[in-house]
């Protein structure tokens, strides 16, 4: 843990008045928000935590100003131990609305930017928030939602007449409250990919968490990094607290687009940046004159949130250079593997190795452990598994290790491939299919930009797939394709292998962090 701290440069000299003062500050505010920017704002004080579309903020101001909020809040009857529902974009009152929540002892359930106001009608009534704070784009869905709880705005174009944080701020006490005994508890939902997202509290993060990360991804006490991926979800969220404990700058974004990122990093000189696989694909599929640019600053992409499809990691390092680090997990579990470049140049499609304080075993369904090569259910252990859902229910644990839901096995350097949901898996013909592979295999055709495959019914081999492609060239001849990427499956897998047909569209359906929606191919289907 130390090595990797000095390595990383947070371990370093201060005078022991100052790391008397962080000490006190972890030990009364914890480590989650409210501790990690009191500590910084006694280490950094004058540092840039924050770079959005309004400017900068020093961790000082993030600290003074997150104080005020809390205190406001707390005039309004936001309490300890109460919960209040976020519904924030990447920008600094995320951070700041975390932190002030944080310094009242309130739990805060982080609100999917891409939910329909049923869902948060259906995942409020649940988890009873007695309180929203949103961007005001989001007003409508707030309405039609049907909350009845005090509203109030953390983006604020002056539209809507609700109180703003920037109001609130300006009219909270500037004196820091006492430290609450319940530190806040985050609730972060799943990807909601098959019916009401779930929620999935998240203890705080201790060192070893950290240090996990920090050891298999090449980030360093002052780098600037471009937090691209959503900070409601786990991994931007994982990453707003891995730049607390580095003492970074945090280069915030509330929408993503190719171009806009790529000149991003350019204009900050970011050396690092945090994505969700299909951003790669976007700025990839950027025509050239646009992809131009200095990026020479970047040292460590951090991805995450789902599988990277085909060649997608070797293109990007083709292009970008090796600095592609991918991380396998889930909201449950957190982390579980991290491929680093070496890893995915030298067994492509990897999803790497577990860091230190992690355990990936691949068992039957029986429970027993499997020995190398051979494919099974993919179980972890770490510091960061989630306590269960809030509405009740678990992941299966055996022997103190959560099964992710997937289907994977690890080679002889313990190096884990993924191969695809144990619930998507279909019997064609007897024989064993995981959409995944099948997905892989056409992605990596010159013709195809995105591609899904889910299971069907099939009069003769009982299930066969079916799948949706996105083209390079929209206007090309798709029943000429057809043919080509059903000769390039059967080419490069078993015939059994091959989807019985082709569905082509603009773009696949997905959720906020990039994961197809494939319940809407199968609405589709239907």
């Amino acid at each position: 843990m130390v090595a990797t701290m000095t390595r990383a440069g947070i371990v370093r000299p201060h005078s022991p008045a100052r790391l008397a003062r962080v000490a006190k500050a972890i030990h009364d505010w914890g480590m989650g928000f409210a501790g990690g920017i009191r500590a910084q704002a006694e280490l950094s004080p004058g540092n840039v935590a924050i770079i959005d579309e309004l400017g900068s903020l020093t961790w000082r101001e993030v600290d003074e100003r997150s104080t005020r909020l809390a205190n406001a809040l707390r005039t309004r009857g936001i309490g300890e131990g109460e919960g209040v529902a976020v519904l924030c974009r990447n920008h600094r009152y995320f951070l700041e609305v975390s932190t002030a929540l944080g310094k009242l002892g309130t739990d805060i359930l982080y609100l999917n930017t891409a939910f329909a106001a049923p869902q948060i009608g259906e995942v409020c009534e649940r988890e009873k928030p007695v309180a929203v704070i949103y961007d005001d784009e989001f007003e409508a869905l707030i309405e039609a939602s049907g909350l009845t709880v005090p509203r109030f705005l953390a983006w604020d174009e002056g539209t809507i007449d609700h109180e703003s944080a920037e109001e609130l701020i300006a009219s909270g006490s500037p004196t820091l409250p006492s430290p609450p005994a319940h530190f806040a508890r985050p609730v972060i939902l799943t990807s909601g990919t098959t019916g009401t997202p779930k929620g999935a509290p998240r203890s705080e993060a201790g060192l070893d968490a950290a240090v996990a990360l920090l050891s298999r991804l090449d980030f360093k006490y002052g780098d600037i990094v471009h937090i691209a991926a959503p900070v409601f979800h786990t991994w931007g969220w994982a990453h707003l607290n891995l730049g607390m404990l580095i003492g970074g700058t945090m280069v915030l974004r509330r929408r993503f687009d190719p171009a806009d990122c790529l000149a991003t990093i350019e204009a900050n000189s970011c050396t690092g940046l945090v994505v969700v696989p299909v951003m790669l694909q976007r700025m990839l599929a950027l025509p050239p004159e646009q992809r131009a640019g200095d990026y020479s600053s970047l040292r460590t992409v951090a991805a995450s949130g789902s599988a990277l499809p085909g060649d997608l990691a070797t293109e990007w390092m083709d292009t970008f250079g090796d600095n592609l680090y991918n991380t396998y997990g889930s909201t449950e579990v957190a982390w579980a593997t991290i491929a680093q470049p070496e890893d995915m140049r030298a067994a492509p499609g990897t999803a790497g190795i577990a860091p230190p304080n992690t355990v990936v075993k691949i068992v039957d369904d029986t429970g027993r452990e499997l020995p190398a090569g051979e494919p099974g259910r993919i179980f972890v252990g770490n510091s960061m598994l989630f306590e269960g859902y809030t509405g009740g229910g678990h992941k299966e644990i055996v022997d103190g290790l959560m099964s992710t839901g997937d289907v994977g096995r690890l080679d002889a350097q313990g190096r884990l491939f993924v191969e695809g949901r144990d619930d998507e898996m279909i019997v064609s013909g007897g024989e064993n299919v995981f959409p995944k592979e099948v997905e892989d295999c056409i992605a990596r055709h010159d013709a195809v930009l995105e591609v899904a495959a889910i299971g069907v019914d099939d009069p003769e081999f009982g299930k066969r797939l079916r799948a949706f492609v996105v083209l390079v060239a929209a206007d090309a001849d798709r029943d000429s394709v057809t043919g080509e990427l059903k000769d390039w499956v059967k080419d490069n897998l078993a015939r059994f292998k091959v989807p019985r047909d082709f569905v082509y569209l603009d773009e696949l359906p997905r959720n906020a962090t990039g994961k197809v929606l494939k319940r809407e191919l199968v609405q589709w289907d239907s």
